[in-house]
């Protein structure tokens, strides 16, 4: 793949998952608590298995893409920046959000749903600062 590609594609995907983070943290997170409390664990259940085919494969091809960014020889400019970001992204992911909804899937909880809602900032704007990162290197240069 070649450097502009690598970077268009990765400015793509980077763009995809700020806005699709950020439907979920206004739109979809803040619904949770509107949900019936008897159908609550079925429609978490099925949110997880829905979600999980349209972010896991992004987040995947997000690694894959920044790392291919950082081992060029001359990597962008932030790109310690943009992958400190996706760390941060995935240690929130697995530390804060999985068991939010672990717990969740059990039944809707108040204090579950809060806390879901309130770490999920973290994500939503660590993939905001690598959207406009990666924008940043996918502009032409200015002369």
């Amino acid at each position: 793949m070649g450097s502009s590609t690598l970077i268009l594609t990765h400015a793509a995907v980077a763009c995809f998952l700020a806005g699709l983070i950020w439907t979920i943290q206004l739109v979809h997170y803040p619904l949770l608590s509107s949900v019936g409390h008897e159908v609550y664990p079925v429609y978490q259940a099925r949110h997880e298995q829905r979600i999980t085919w349209m972010v896991a494969p992004a987040m995947l091809l997000e690694v894959l893409l920044a790392v291919s960014l950082a081992a060029r020889q001359s990597p962008p400019p932030g790109t310690g920046c943009a992958l400190f970001l996706l760390a941060l992204i995935w240690a929130s992911t697995f530390f804060l959000q999985v068991p939010a909804h672990r717990r969740l899937g059990k039944g809707f909880s108040t204090d579950a749903h809060t806390r879901l809602v309130r770490t999920n900032w973290i994500r939503t704007a660590a993939w905001t600062v690598r959207a406009v990162i990666a924008i940043g290197w996918a502009l032409p240069p200015s002369r």
